[in-house]
């Protein structure tokens, strides 16, 4: 394989990359609001000859080079997060800057930057031959990620039939290749009360005292130790080889669960009763040796919500909003926490890659001005894990199907004011991306996962 030609061919792409992904930063494009990016998508797949595209119904932008029988597939999410407080912004989120190193805007680096890249790692691949025989190449530019992660890649495995070989998710990833990540789940708790006059606050039974309760127990269970005289032992127990037999070394890899109150909810008839209902949102990341239904069990058996009896009710989210499209696809707010092994064919492919381009540790901009420094989160290990969740959560977490990270930009910028990304990844992710398919060698029957949560036994495809 000519590496240098590839490494070539991508910066020969660098001004066509920046200019790609400027047009999608200046097109808003939150979940269910991703229409414009889409079309913008198709319109350059189109003029790069892609050899067919197609909108599925949920609003997917969908590219395909070769002919194969074989899928390869890169997912990259279109939509992005909103801006939140404008004035922790210096400059305009959707027109913002551009220098010679970098790009500032809304959605550079999570993730439409990896859309850009896996795009023109897709030219480079139909213009260099680089699709091995009997294989495809499909680009998958997704939606309603940041809603409802991994629910687009429920409806393109279940409803447009499509099972890869395995894929390259282009979330960011500081320069690493990425083999896993933990799970989360949405968990609500409803508590009722019964209202009164607040003058005469004893005659009621207030449902806000009773989730205080709770949401005390709900932050010890975030930051507790797992000691023998601890009586709500703390998240950080599944490290241990006690509390987590068969996966604390993969829990160990993956970094402990995490839970958090994320809202609060309540009902009263006037501020001067006492509050008949209130409910929380709980934020639950979850490692190895978790699943949906012990993470429930866990909320449930807290003292102060079995003391609140039949009064208490804890359950998983549901999600059910309408895409851009307007079709409305309902799934459970589960996300599978899920690990390849790094002997896993796929995930060598593109170590084997970035190692012949770029040799064997992360790449990236430096910069004398910290904010546009790429490198001062890299020094690290080369194959490692995402700390936040991606759709890798339905591909592989949900459904088994192979699943590596390889993308532009840094999880810093994620959901941060001032995001950047830098032009050299979008060059250096291109590169990779055209020579890891041919130096794929198959999976051969073998079982690439070293752990995944898998699906509930709820009626969810």
């Amino acid at each position: 394989m000519d590496f240098e030609g590839i490494k070539r061919a991508s910066e020969g792409y660098r001004e066509n990359m920046s200019k790609f992904l400027r047009d999608l930063i200046a097109i808003p494009s939150e979940s269910c609001g991703e229409e414009g990016v889409i079309k913008r998508t198709i319109l350059e797949m189109e003029r790069l000859g892609f050899d067919r595209t197609e909108i599925d119904p949920q609003g997917n932008a969908l590219g395909w080079m070769g002919q194969g029988d074989k899928v390869i597939a890169f997912d990259g999410h279109i939509d992005t997060v909103g801006v939140g407080n404008a004035g922790n912004w210096d400059h305009d989120p959707y027109q913002g800057y551009e220098t010679k190193d970098v790009i500032y805007g809304r959605g550079g680096s999570d993730q439409e930057g990896g859309v850009v890249s896996a795009v023109y790692g897709a030219k480079i691949m139909k213009d260099l031959g680089l699709i091995p025989e009997g294989y495809a190449i499909l680009v998958a530019a997704t939606v309603q990620e940041e809603d409802c992660d991994g629910l687009c890649w429920q409806y393109i495995h279940n409803e447009d039939g499509i099972t890869p070989e395995f894929v390259v998710s282009t979330e960011p990833t500081d320069g690493g290749i990425y083999r896993g990540h933990r799970g989360r789940m949405e968990i609500r708790v409803d508590v009722k009360g019964v209202s009164c006059h607040g003058s005469a606050p004893e005659r009621g039974d207030n449902a806000i005292y009773k989730m205080a309760d709770i949401v005390r127990e709900i932050r010890a269970l975030n930051d507790n130790d797992d000691g023998e005289g601890t009586e709500i032992k703390g998240l950080v127990k599944m490290l241990s080889p006690q509390y987590n037999p068969d996966h604390y070394e993969d829990a160990r890899f993956l970094g402990r669960g995490t839970c958090t109150v994320s809202q609060i909810f309540f009902t009263s008839p006037s501020r001067c009763a006492v509050a008949d209902s209130c409910a929380v949102s709980i934020d639950r990341r979850m490692t190895a040796g978790e699943t949906w239904d012990s993470c429930l069990e866990e909320i449930r058996a807290l003292p102060a919500v079995r003391r609140c009896g039949e009064d208490v009710k804890v359950s998983m989210y549901m999600y059910d909003r309408p895409a851009w499209t307007g079709l409305k696809y309902e799934t459970e707010c589960y996300f599978p926490t899920w690990i390849n092994k790094e002997s896993a064919p796929h995930v060598q492919a593109l170590a084997e890659a970035h190692r012949a381009l770029y040799g064997p540790e992360r790449v990236g901009h430096a910069d004398p001005d910290e904010r546009l420094d790429a490198m001062r989160l890299r020094r690290r290990p080369l194959i490692d894990k995402w700390t936040f969740s991606t759709n890798g959560v339905s591909i592989q977490g949900r459904y088994g199907i192979p699943c590596v990270g390889f993308g532009p930009g840094a999880e810093s910028q994620a959901h941060a004011p001032n995001e950047i990304t830098w032009k050299q990844d979008l060059v250096t992710c291109a590169a990779v991306y055209a020579a890891c398919v041919g130096l794929y060698k198959g999976r051969g029957g073998e079982d690439v996962c070293e752990y995944r949560g898998g699906k509930t036994d709820n009626d969810i495809k």
